[in-house]
């Protein structure tokens, strides 16, 4: 037997699939998904990099490289308010990589796999052939809305919609983003108590996804700067808030004559801020408490133009 399919039956024997549900799972050239429940299914992709997501060179576990990879693809189940059903995995390791990375890397991404119901039902292994190459993981995820509901959009904000975020920003690179919580039970929380018009995850930055909601709604924003609730771990402050990325939270509009009854409503551990408004006009701007008022330009990562 080849070492992958070696490591490809201990993939499939380290969980319990529901045979009803996945009767075909990991071990064939096609997974199955059997469910009466769902009228529609979203799919999203995420890729991540050693040396852009993470940096096993300085000293990031394995287990949380896994554990991110799927959780930010899970995110994007949160930013749709919608429940994850399954996720299929791909990874292309450097040479001389071996069964026990593997294995640690494939711990930690069964850990959100079990943490938030979404089972690993297959994927792919392919190798470099130098070891100068880096560890690149792929995750393919579906989600299902639930009974009745429409996916949130990013481009459905309306002028005087308010602007909230759950949690606190900044700090990603302090750890933050190996460990964060997808806001899924918040998410579906928010779309039982408020009509959401808008939302997405803040996986490039604050000012780079409110840019992105206001560019695609063909609105404008203003936010206050006192009011984004800025991480207080060491060394975060005001720019890392807007600008560091990675923080995973959500970023959304509710209409003002639902903002009342939204806040009086939410009880979850995870705070949710007003921080601004949705304008008629076309400009995103920051507010200061000294009274400036400047453009919050898009500051955040941009994958096209890293240097």
């Amino acid at each position: 037997m080849s070492s992958e399919s070696k490591i490809t039956e201990y993939f499939a024997a380290a969980q319990q699939l529901d045979p009803v549900r996945f009767p075909i799972g990991i071990g064939d050239d096609m997974a199955q998904i059997c469910t009466e429940d769902i009228k529609s299914v979203l799919v999203t992709t995420d890729m991540l990099l050693d040396g852009t997501h993470f940096d096993l060179s300085g000293g990031d576990r394995l287990e949380l490289v896994g554990y991110k990879s799927m959780a930010a693809s899970l995110s994007d189940c949160a930013a749709m308010a919608s429940i994850p059903v399954a996720a299929v995995v791909s990874v292309a390791l450097p040479a001389g990589f071996g069964e026990d990375k593997l294995k640690r890397l494939h711990a930690g991404i069964l850990d959100a796999a079990s943490r938030y119901n979404c089972p690993l039902i297959g994927g792919d292994i392919t190798g470099w052939k130098s070891s100068d190459d880096r560890l690149a993981v792929s995750v393919t995820m579906f989600s299902k809305l639930p009974l009745g509901a429409e996916p949130i959009k990013r481009s459905t904000a309306q002028p005087g919609d308010r602007i909230y975020v759950t949690g606190s920003l900044g700090g990603s690179i302090r750890g933050r983003h190996l460990e964060f919580t997808p806001r899924i039970e918040e998410a579906l929380r928010l779309r039982g108590l408020a009509k959401i018009t808008a939302m997405m995850d803040i996986s490039d930055g604050l000012s780079t996804d409110l840019n992105h909601i206001c560019r695609l709604s063909g609105v404008g924003a203003v936010v206050y700067a006192e009011k984004i609730p800025v991480s207080s771990l060491p060394d975060v402050d005001l720019s890392s808030a807007l600008n560091d990325g990675e923080d995973f939270e959500l970023l959304f509009t509710v209409a003002a004559k639902d903002s009342g009854g939204l806040e009086s409503g939410w009880k979850m551990p995870a705070k949710i801020t007003c921080i601004g408004e949705v304008t008629d006009k076309k400009d995103v701007m920051i507010e200061f408490p000294d009274g400036r008022i400047e453009p919050l330009r898009a500051g955040g990562y941009d994958h096209l133009n890293k240097e």
